[in-house]
């Protein structure tokens, strides 16, 4: 057998939000287990009630766009859980497990796919790009909220 080789795992983190939609519908346990099922770490998670400033910032890129008021109303209406999910490349990985934006494009057995039907009623929200997760994680985190720890089955999920 040859010398095993130790590779250096870049973790990342994202920020993923259930929309009022998943705690209405009852959905957050089903939905939470499809990160954890997969060997994704839960660093921070917090059900909030979104208010309209903090609504408006974390939407900002859609101000000028005609379903922005709407936006903004339906993610105030009902308590949001908010979390910080870690892993290798979490990012992409997740934005997998999420499915496309629109449900009704989105593939079955994504979290979409599975439990959403209407655009404006997609269930979930997950960073798309390391500078949006950046942006997007003290928004709503402190840093002294998101734990970091060791999980003991990291060996069993990476190489």
């Amino acid at each position: 057998m040859g010398q095993r080789v130790s590779v250096e795992i870049m973790m990342e983190e994202s920020f993923v939000m259930m929309k009022p939609d998943a705690p209405q519908r009852r959905l957050m346990g089903k939905i939470l287990s499809r990160f954890e099922e997969k060997g994704l770490q839960i660093i921070a998670m917090k059900l909030i009630q979104i208010d309209e400033g903090l609504a408006k910032e974390h939407y900002g890129e859609h101000k000028d766009k005609p379903f922005f008021n709407d936006l903004v109303s339906y993610i105030t209406s009902s308590p949001a859980l908010a979390m910080v999910i870690k892993g290798e490349d979490a990012i992409s990985l997740i934005r997998k497990i999420v499915g496309a934006t629109n449900p009704k494009e989105a593939d079955l057995g994504t979290i979409r796919g599975d439990f959403a039907i209407d655009m404006g009623r997609n269930i979930i929200h997950a960073s798309d790009a390391p500078e949006s997760a950046k942006r997007e994680i003290p928004l709503f985190f402190d840093k002294d909220e998101i734990c970091d720890y060791d999980l003991v089955d990291n060996s069993w999920i990476y190489e």
